[in-house]
């Protein structure tokens, strides 16, 4: 049984209407120039005609989302995002997929964002199960994406988001005609060998105060300057993350718990021993300069949906030289290599005529 949904208009009360918006090609390379203006600008006022939902999640725990759509629109994207961000971070991802023809559907992970949180200190990263994640996603996609009749449906995913993404593509690998991952956690940078990692968490599992407490070395959120970030070259959205995260502290998360680690390990682990059970066409793009997650996973990942007679897309991750680990908030030049790359492989699941694949005037 999927529970009932509440949905809300944004601001305006109104769906997306904006009409002979025009998109330059070159805004992609250039935007950063002129964020500010931007920002203030075009992307505030797309943002003011969202529609943000909720429905009741495992546990009752409440799922928020948003939603940008218009009625001449027939494919959507699905966007699920990483460990302790929030849609209220994606306005801009949105705003370039809908102006190149998609519906957008963002929804916020259980424990973040402006979703339910599970521990008294909300700034703890934690979840029961790994499978609640994958639970959550399901009854979105049944709500939002599966009952709507779209032609064509896509998902994309960063991080957390993409190893959650691939779970569900392991029980439905129909659902979407086509996914692209962006540096997806499907396995995670340690600073120690997995194996002594293992036992400290299998240690740490069995002792409940430790187990939901901060892992070592992380703690309640606080604001790290640019020059010592390690998601972005990009200073202009690092410096606009940040600003979200202050102006809204109840969006704010720190670092995991022991169990959030080890629910994670293990399921990374599991994604790439049953990752020949997806089907679906897959495009996997991996940062060249990456701190967070283990690219080593990525390739391993691939490797087999290759063995499985159903390869990624060119085989092998589409590694973005010189970016971090936030592909989809990097500098201009890097992230426009990988918003093209994502909408040409979209455009190539379409079945019939294509979408722009790269910014351009596109009628709403």
């Amino acid at each position: 049984l999927v529970p009932a949904v509440t949905f809300s208009a944004g601001p305006t009360g109104k769906t997306l209407s904006m009409t002979s918006f025009t998109l330059s090609s070159d805004d992609w390379l250039t935007r950063e120039t002129q964020f500010a203006a931007f920002a203030t600008g075009p992307l505030l006022d797309f943002w003011r005609q969202r529609e943000e939902g909720e429905f009741s999640g495992v546990d009752g725990v409440p799922i928020r989302f948003v939603r940008f759509s218009s009625a001449r629109h027939q494919r959507v994207v699905v966007v699920s995002p990483g460990r302790i961000e929030s849609y209220v971070k994606y306005p801009e991802v949105a705003y370039d997929l809908f102006h190149c023809g998609y519906d957008v559907v963002i929804f916020d992970h259980r424990g973040q964002g402006r979703s339910g949180r599970l521990l008294a200190d909300t700034h703890r990263g934690h979840v029961v199960n790994f499978a609640d994640y994958v639970d959550d996603f399901e009854q979105l996609w049944l709500r939002e994406v599966e009952s709507h009749g779209y032609r064509q449906r896509f998902a994309l995913a960063h991080s957390m988001g993409g190893a959650i993404l691939a779970q569900f593509l392991q029980r439905r690998p129909q659902a979407f005609d086509a996914a692209a991952f962006c540096a997806p956690m499907f396995g995670i940078r340690l600073p120690m060998p997995g194996w002594l990692a293992d036992r400290i968490l299998d240690w740490a599992e069995t002792r409940p105060a430790i187990r939901d407490y901060y892992a070592v070395g992380t703690g309640q959120w606080r604001p790290l300057p640019y020059v010592v970030n390690v998601l972005t070259h990009s200073r202009e959205r690092y410096r606009r993350s940040l600003r979200y995260y202050a102006d809204y502290p109840e969006l704010q998360v720190g670092g995991p718990t022991y169990h959030w680690v080890r629910e994670s390990i293990r399921d990374g682990r599991q994604i790439i021993a049953q990752a020949g059970k997806i089907t679906t066409q897959l495009l996997l793009l991996q940062a060249g300069e990456e701190r967070v997650v283990d690219n080593r996973s990525h390739q391993a990942f691939c490797q087999a949906l290759s063995d499985a007679g159903r390869p990624c897309e060119g085989g092998l991750p589409w590694v973005i030289n010189g970016a971090r680990h936030e592909i989809l908030f990097e500098r201009d030049a890097l992230r426009a290599e990988a918003l093209n790359a994502i909408l040409r492989f979209f455009a190539q699941h379409l079945g019939g005529a294509l979408p722009p694949t790269t910014p351009s005037e596109v009628r709403t």
